[in-house]
């Protein structure tokens, strides 16, 4: 309780320093508005190149080389290729402490493509699309980083600040293995942003998530002439997925378990001689990811004695719910504040309103909005995600917090058509250039305010106390080189 307090007072002090009582920005956080705000048509010029180019997971080479050439261009020192993963960078400028770091990610979805349209319009059919909105966040992280930049050299500020272009977000790779590979060991703090349909703070924590891969090996066979001597690895993969069907009802109300089928055999009158399945196991504490994990594992076992088949498993990741950090959360909401939420003209309401008509169609939604202009209290940001982020890993390991700024519809489905849409408007670029703002701001804080990062660093080391990092990806195994 004495923490807390201590917290509380040196928070409260750092801030009436830092904006002062009406909440006017200092000149080092004006000079970064300003370069924002200089920027904007090459930042809306860059998040339309990655939206375009709309590169899934591990494969985003020229997403990732755009950002890190804008990187280049304004003096950072860019690492590539770190953790054994071709696309994922380091990007740093400065020296000594505090070493802030800012994140990135800018991987898209499969099977997402579409237009600047309010009707389902792909692009090219069955090609992905940003519809997590990561073209966005990985060039407002971009504006963020030059401005706080310009800020440090124009104002003469110690420190260091890092980029740390993260791939594959969408299935929680990126950031796993390069935690576990070090990268991040240096850092006092760490800040991030999404797109959402809200402008808040993410206040909230994430689930926890396994992503695993069950393969079964039978016996092929003429699935009509000679079944029996043939032994099925789809069988397996069927009775597998059936197991854990019935497990659902005896299990935690925050847990999720789902799956794919990503290969079920070649042809119907062969018996498959090899099956996988690629599970995702989720919960909103890691514990109790690791013991469905275990129960996941007996079932996959009690399907191959079924089917006298052998399985294997591949864990592809696993990530860790976010710890949460108060000071970091008000300091980010003071810096929303500061900047505003984005504003809309009447012509991107329509436009949100076409790409919201779908869904109240389809589900007898009432929505009240057409996209939301007001920043959430934090109260309102503190509700727990039903998604996973690898970001959950880094705040295990340093104080780590984020926000997310309005990029799409009100009450937009996550992973959607609309969001890729709404990512590549006008709609998206006014978000991301807010989150660009903000952004700045706060990492500027923390340069200059000692307090603001000891504030932070003691909460994390009060909601750490006990706790044990550990991870259910086999030690010293890589990254993977695909995803699919």
């Amino acid at each position: 309780m004495l923490l807390r307090k201590l917290i509380g007072c040196v928070f409260v002090l750092g801030w009436g320093l830092t904006l002062g009582l009406a909440g006017e920005l200092r000149p080092t956080q004006q000079t970064a508005v300003a370069d924002v705000e200089s920027r904007q048509e090459l930042l809306k010029a860059v998040n339309k190149s990655i939206w375009e180019f709309a590169e899934v997971g591990l494969e985003e080479r020229r997403s990732s080389e755009l950002l890190v050439s804008k990187l280049k261009q304004e003096g950072f020192e860019v690492k590539t290729g770190v953790s054994g993963m071709p696309t994922s960078f380091v990007a740093t400028f400065g020296s000594g402490k505090p070493v802030i770091g800012i994140l990135a990610e800018y991987d898209a979805l499969p099977g997402l493509s579409q237009k600047v349209e309010g009707d389902r319009v792909p692009v090219v059919e069955g090609a992905p699309g940003h519809g997590c909105g990561h073209s966005g966040l990985g060039t407002g992280a971009l504006g963020a980083a030059i401005a706080v930049k310009s800020a440090l050299q124009k104002h003469n500020i110690q420190g260091t600040l890092k980029v740390f272009g993260t791939p594959a977000e969408e299935t929680l790779i990126g950031k796993v293995y390069m935690l576990l590979d070090g990268q991040f060991d240096d850092l006092d703090v760490c800040l991030h942003w999404h797109p959402a349909n809200k402008t808040g703070v993410w206040a909230g924590s994430s689930k926890a998530a396994a992503s695993v891969k069950f393969t079964f090996k039978g016996t092929a066979a003429h699935a009509a002439g000679s079944p029996e001597k043939g032994r099925s690895a789809l069988d397996a993969v069927e009775l597998m997925n059936v197991g854990v069907n019935f497990m659902r009802e005896h299990i935690k109300e925050d847990a999720r378990l789902h799956y794919v089928i990503t290969d079920g055999g070649g042809a119907p009158n062969v018996v498959p001689a090899s099956a996988t399945v690629w599970y995702y196991i989720r919960a909103d504490k890691h514990k109790d990811v690791e013991n469905y994990f275990d129960w996941v594992q007996d079932i996959a076992k009690g399907a191959a004695l079924m089917t006298r088949t052998k399985v294997s498993l591949q864990i592809e990741t696993d990530c860790h719910e976010l710890v949460l950090n108060e000071p970091l959360n008000e300091m980010l909401h003071q810096a929303l504040v500061s900047v505003g939420p984005p504003k809309f003209t009447d012509t991107e309401r329509a436009l949100a309103r076409r790409l919201q008509q779908p869904v109240i169609d389809e589900f007898g939604t009432s929505i009240k909005v057409a996209i939301e202009e007001r920043v959430q209290t934090l109260q309102e940001a503190g509700e727990i995600s039903k998604g996973s982020t690898d970001v959950g890993d880094i705040s295990w390991y340093v104080p780590t917090a984020g926000l997310r700024v309005a990029c799409f519809a009100a009450e937009s489905p996550g992973h959607s058509w609309q969001n890729v849409a709404a990512m590549g408007s006008t709609i998206g670029e006014k978000g991301m250039i807010v989150a660009s703002k903000a952004l700045a701001i706060a990492t500027l804080d923390l340069f200059e305010k000692p307090e603001l990062v000891a504030a932070a660093k003691a909460d994390w080391k009060q909601r750490m106390d006990g706790v044990k990092y550990t991870s259910l990806i086999p030690k010293g195994q890589k990254a993977p080189a695909k995803i699919r």
